[in-house]
């Protein structure tokens, strides 16, 4: 039991450095290829071997209602979160892009609220609510020149639409009972979310070119399939079966500041006292609104 702890806590620290460094990763391979495509390789990359090592250990393929299910989740979480995020990282800074993910939990509290239980709206939910919300105001104040761009403002709408769909994706998950391994059912969403992907990438008059695989986009890509996907979410299935949720949840503190710091220190992105402080008032917000949750949870079970 406490080596199965210890494992769990390592998991978490994999998750909390691991999963920031994949907004700089997709952020070198979009200038390469298109954030559609490139999402779409990887989901499909990682879905094929995901799906691959549990059939060759003699899982059976879930019968269509799990799957039906499956497909749904993964192209909302997988599609319209991870699709849509790595395609805002072609018109904005992958340390900006990582501090807007972490406003995830306030979207999953709103979702929760309508889709699963009323959530009883305290004082403390409200004022995270409103934290967050001023932090990241203070980033966009911090970057006014740049929302006068129409790209830009085209990359924080993105990157918000893949805030609300992994909220969403996530609540549904919860909700919906598929019965089957947590790592074989992810599998199956990359897959199906993958090759929606490419067939999305594909309308939008997207081809793969051998000339476009050079050696930052191969990096980029085989490292968001095998450490984005492959290692930091199966740690992330670990951690999250072996330790509380609220424990869980402080990845999204911390992917943020290692986003931040690794763009600041490779591709020079903007890093001063401004964009610093807005970031830990986001994250105050965030781990309010968390913590607040999980309070308002404890209370519904013990009612």
């Amino acid at each position: 039991m406490k080596k199965q702890q210890t494992n769990a806590y390592l998991a978490l620290i994999i998750v909390s450095i691991f999963w920031g460094t994949t907004y700089l990763a997709a952020r070198i391979g979009v200038q390469h290829m298109h954030g559609m495509m490139l999402a779409g390789l990887r989901q499909t990359g990682a879905g094929v071997i995901l799906t691959a090592f549990f059939l060759l250990k003699g899982y059976k393929i879930p019968k269509t209602p799990v799957l039906s299910r499956l497909f749904v989740i993964g192209v909302i979480m997988l599609c319209g979160s991870n699709g849509l995020m790595t395609w805002a990282m072609q018109y904005i800074p992958s340390g900006l892009g990582a501090i807007i993910a972490a406003t995830v939990p306030i979207w999953i509290t709103i979702f929760s609220f309508f889709l699963v239980q009323r959530t009883r709206i305290s004082w403390q939910l409200v004022i995270g609510m409103l934290i967050g919300l001023a932090g990241i105001g203070g980033i966009f104040y911090n970057n006014l020149a740049h929302l006068m761009e129409p790209e830009y403002r085209f990359g924080i709408m993105l990157i918000t639409l893949a805030c609300v769909f992994w909220a969403l994706g996530s609540v549904l998950t919860a909700k919906w009972a598929l019965g089957i391994n947590y790592l074989y059912g992810a599998g199956f969403q990359m897959l199906f979310s993958g090759l929606v992907m490419l067939v999305i990438a594909g309308l939008m008059g997207q081809h793969l070119t051998v000339a476009s695989f050079t050696g930052e986009l191969w990096g980029s890509l085989l490292y968001l399939i095998f450490i984005g996907s492959l290692l930091s979410y199966s740690a992330y299935v670990f951690a999250l079966n072996n330790l509380p949720p609220s424990l869980v949840s402080i990845y999204a503190y911390i992917n943020p500041i290692v986003a931040v710091i690794l763009g600041w220190l490779i591709l020079s992105e903007t890093l001063n006292w401004i964009m610093g402080i807005s970031c830990m008032v986001t994250l105050l917000g965030v781990y309010i609104v968390n913590n607040a949750f999980n309070k308002n949870k404890s209370y519904e079970r013990n009612k």
